[in-house]
């Protein structure tokens, strides 16, 4: 039932501030008594997805009191989230103001390892595009990847472990907007000078490549990131 549920409000046929059905008719829906009911809509609740109104039911929670951190909540995006602007803009304004630093990060201290990752998966992402029968799902895998291992190059053991929770939230935009991208040349072409700032051990270079990147994931996906960094004239820090 949890599962029902969490398909419904993240496909959007439930959105915030709707109720979902009521505990008698969701035991009489999936044959279940009412304690198995509030214990399925109990791990809704810890996810912050649901709150429980004392005689009305439960409702819907607004986006930003959703855990979407919460290994259950992430798994949950990735399986059933359709297309949600909303949701979308949030994880886009996230990684202008997280990525950037990343990458700037990965230009100081990236090893030869770290380097051999990033260029394997860019050179899967090109592959995959120059082949006519290439599957999009698999580029996309390639360009999770590349930016998996941007996070990892930082040498950072938190933004490492980072990179394996946020991988279902950057999972969500690359797909949609790989679906949806009208000139991939050019965003393969925005990769190669991330890839090529941070071989060049180039921190500002790398800044504003990451920049250029998910200003390019934005058309893509035609929504505006919201208050974070895109756009303006906010630059890197300088070089420590």
């Amino acid at each position: 039932m949890a599962e029902y549920l969490a398909e419904a409000i993240f496909s959007g046929r439930y959105q915030p501030s709707d109720f979902v059905p009521k505990e008698v008719d969701l035991a009489t829906q999936f044959s279940i008594n009412r304690s198995a009911v509030r214990s399925d809509l109990r791990q809704l609740v810890d996810a912050g997805i649901i709150e429980r109104i004392s005689g009305h039911g439960s409702k819907v929670r607004a986006f930003e009191s959703w855990n979407i951190l919460d290994p259950q909540v992430t798994e949950w995006m990735t399986r059933y989230a359709a297309p949600n602007p909303d949701i979308q803009r949030e994880i886009l304004a996230f990684r202008l103001d997280v990525e950037p630093y990343v990458a700037m990060t990965a230009a100081r201290r990236a090893t030869a390892r770290d380097l051999v990752a990033i260029e394997e998966a860019f050179d899967g992402m090109a592959r995959e595009m120059q082949n006519q029968l290439g599957n999009k799902r698999l580029h996309s895998d390639y360009d999770i990847a590349f930016h998996v291992a941007i996070f990892k190059a930082t040498r950072n053991i938190v933004w490492s472990q980072l990179s394996h929770i946020l991988r279902p939230a950057i999972s969500l935009l690359i797909e949609s907007s790989n679906e949806s991208a009208t000139d991939p040349e050019a965003s393969l072409e925005r990769h190669r000078q991330l890839m090529e700032a941070i071989r060049a051990r180039a921190p500002e270079e790398a800044f504003r490549a990451a920049q250029a990147v998910l200003a390019g994931t934005a058309d893509a996906l035609g929504i505006r990131p919201g208050d974070a960094i895109l756009g303006s004239a906010w630059a890197p820090p300088p070089a420590l």
